[in-house]
């Protein structure tokens, strides 16, 4: 009959990989047939219980301290693991090395004061005051920690982005700074492709497969899932983003993520387009506008983000122009419905809030098409306008009391038109809509106005003759759709408010503390980084209320 034997060892913390590394050690002992080794957690219990290696002493045990279970043939086996666990402790220990081991963050940094990462992994109700203190020693923090509130998240990134540090995490698994892998990373070649990662495996797929493909990576930085959350605000996408766009060792940038909340689209994508560099994104799951948006790639799934980037890093590339930014908001005024719908599709992701009569989303529907808020484009062919007159593409007589509308609001800095050519159409639109836009800037000298132009050379209107009127009247003309979502997007971008202090370059070689997951400090160490392990335990070894008395005298 088996015999299940506990000891409970009050204010005993080690880190999940230990307790995982000595629990399997102990079903190897004589007459075990099953082990439990964990911190007393309510999970933790549970899952003993789900296993029947709980018992009702073992129910006593607080979170704070280590519960070890053993299931043998005889009282005496179980005796005889139990017994074992302080020597197979001492043997991991031996294996790991003996180096000294600080039991603070601050005693870590003053003994490795090169270092400028902590790479955090204790329980998640510990993990937000850890990664502050690593803040206020001036460190970059990689956070393995899962189980962080949200609202620590942010105070955490606000922190940093004033310092001009960088936190990546929670629930951050991956990142490789300096060719040095961080967490569950791979060995890839250096290179000149950087990628921000809000996906700890998409990060590895896309790190690996540009490893493959002969391209190398110059950094690759993880933000944690939640990083692209509204109530976040992408903070450290954005920050690595800039420091990426900075960096000399970096040519092409790729952005993963899944489908980021719709301002946060707007503002990445917006900060892309004005970083001067390639910049390849595979949000996974999200209907790209088009495959190529100025100097904006996107990949239909992380092989073609791979190959995208290793394609772009290996060309004769020539650097993107960056559009001189321009200020308020665009009026959109379409003859063509599905232009109007297309451009909508293309703008949504980089201007927010925006609004529209022919809307894509439900938080783009346009109260009154009569009036217009922040960004909106009106497809001027709906039945709203065109009841008792005749279509747009014939008539601009709508178009012109509309253009006047828009260019009265002072909060108004682009117009944008469609001149839609061909037969049937108007036999001279530019005719009529060229002094329109000579008398609106005469009033308005910072109002700009862009047609996107329709049509070919063997139109009746005699295109070559349109695009000249425009332009001579002042509108900046494009021939498609794409082009045109490029430069207005580029034009109205926007500063981000979540940047704060640009992040400074991160030193060479790699120095990092860690404080947690010890196979992290044996990671960091065989590929050559000078890392120091924390001998971490909870405050007041996890009693809540006596740390709460400590942390009150502290204060």
């Amino acid at each position: 009959m088996s015999i299940t034997k506990s000891q409970i060892r009050s204010g005993s913390y080690y880190d999940s990989v230990v307790l995982m590394q000595l629990q399997r050690n102990l079903l190897t002992l004589p007459g075990v047939e099953d082990a439990g080794v964990v911190m007393a957690t309510p999970a933790n219990l549970e899952l003993l219980a789900d296993s029947e290696l709980l018992s009702d002493e073992s129910k006593t045990a607080k979170p704070e301290d280590l519960l070890i279970v053993v299931k043998a043939g005889s009282a005496d086996d179980a005796e005889a693991a139990i017994g074992k666990v302080d020597e197979l402790l001492k043997a991991r220990r031996s294996a790991t090395g003996s180096a000294y081991r600080p039991k603070s963050l601050a005693a870590a940094a003053k003994n490795l004061p090169a270092a400028e990462w902590a790479l955090i992994s204790v329980p998640g109700r510990y993990a937000a005051q850890v990664a502050q203190e690593a803040l206020d020693l001036g460190k970059h923090v990689f956070l393995y920690s899962d189980n962080v509130a949200i609202e620590d998240e942010i105070e955490l990134k606000q922190r940093a982005g004033e310092k001009g540090l960088l936190v990546m995490g929670p629930d951050c698994g991956t990142a490789i700074i300096n060719g040095i892998g961080l967490g569950f990373a791979n060995r890839v070649n250096r290179g000149s492709i950087g990628v921000v990662a809000a996906s700890g495996t998409g990060l590895q797929a896309v790190t690996t497969a540009i490893h493959n493909l002969g391209g190398g990576v110059s950094q690759a930085i993880g933000t944690g899932g939640r990083d692209l959350k509204a109530a976040v605000g992408a903070r450290s996408m954005l920050q690595a983003l800039h420091y990426l766009a900075k960096d000399d060792d970096t040519k092409v940038i790729v952005l993963i993520s899944k489908p980021p909340d719709e301002e946060v689209i707007a503002e990445l994508l917006t900060v892309a387009s004005q970083c001067g560099k390639p910049v390849v994104v595979d949000f996974i799951g999200f209907a790209a506008p088009a495959s190529e948006i100025g100097n904006i790639y996107f990949a239909a799934g992380l092989d073609q983000t791979a190959q995208l980037a290793v394609g772009l890093s290996k060309s004769n590339m020539r650097t993107p122009e960056v559009v001189e930014n321009s200020h308020g908001f665009v009026r959109g005024l379409f003859s063509g419905g599905t232009l109007a719908y297309e451009v909508l599709a293309g703008l949504q992701n980089f201007l927010y809030p925006i609004y529209s009569n022919v809307a894509i989303r439900d938080s783009q529907e346009l109260e009154n098409p009569l009036n217009s808020k922040a960004h909106t484009i009106l497809d001027l062919g709906e039945d709203d306008f065109t009841v008792g007159r005749l279509h747009p593409m014939m008539d601009n007589d709508l178009r012109l009391r509309r253009m006047k509308q828009e260019a009265e609001d002072k909060e108004v800095g682009l117009i944008l038109l469609d001149v839609v050519l061909g037969e049937g159409s108007h036999p001279n639109p530019a005719s009529e809509l060229g002094p329109a836009i000579v008398s609106n800037r005469k009033t308005r000298k910072d109002l700009e106005f862009v047609a996107l132009v329709i049509g070919t050379d063997a139109d009746p209107q005699k295109i070559d003759e349109q695009i000249k009127q425009l332009e001579d009247a002042g509108a900046t003309v494009l021939r498609n759709v794409a082009d045109t979502v490029a430069y207005v997007a580029a034009r109205l971008a926007t500063q981000s408010k979540a940047i704060g202090v640009l992040l400074r370059k991160f030193s060479e070689p790699l120095a990092a503390i860690n404080v947690g997951v010890e196979s992290f400090f044996d990671s960091l160490k065989s590929q050559g980084a000078q890392a120091i392990q924390v001998d971490w335990r909870p405050p007041a070894l996890g009693n809540e209320e006596l740390a709460s008395i400590l942390e009150k005298m502290k204060a």
